[in-house]
């Protein structure tokens, strides 16, 4: 029991308390407060299971041959621990959205860094009460008409609308 007590990984309820949500706090308490109940009947249970007394039982009980052919089904007896077959599997989703998570940040400091520099825009242009339709034009070319190539209101591409 011991040996598989030390593979039963620790939980950090600390770090897990910071990602819960005020609204499910009632819900992470409940389920910290079962953990810890299950983990403390697990330590009080013994490391081997007591030994079954074959002796006793030879003795007190009446038909014959019974307890000897009980003791050696008890002890052909193998109870096949589970296979972890998920562990692998696991890892290689938390790889792969490590992976996606430090791409996505990457991207996200380039989105800030562009936006830096529009917020940077904005903050030297002059205030947009003062304005004329030219220093419109300038500061956003977007906005300028081509009455030239579109002579027709609303001198655009009706695609572009």
């Amino acid at each position: 029991m011991a040996g598989r007590r030390a593979a039963i990984k620790a939980i950090d309820w600390a770090a897990f308390a910071e990602r819960v949500p005020p609204n499910q706090r009632a819900m992470f308490n409940a389920l910290k407060t079962r953990s810890d109940a299950l983990s403390a009947r697990l330590a009080a249970l013994p490391e081997k299971p007591p030994a079954i007394d074959w002796a006793y039982y030879k003795a007190t009980v009446a038909k014959a041959g019974m307890v000897d052919e009980f003791q050696k089904k008890f002890s052909a007896l193998k109870v096949p621990e589970p296979v972890d077959t998920q562990t692998a599997k696991i890892d290689a989703q938390e790889q792969e959205a490590a992976k996606s998570s430090a791409e996505y940040v990457q991207a996200s400091k380039a989105r800030i860094a562009q936006y830096e520099q529009h917020l940077q825009k904005f903050r030297s242009m002059i205030p947009f009460e003062q304005m004329t339709h030219e220093d419109l034009h300038e500061a956003f070319p977007e906005t300028r008409l081509d009455k030239e190539k579109y002579p027709y209101w609303p001198h655009k591409p009706i695609a572009d609308l």
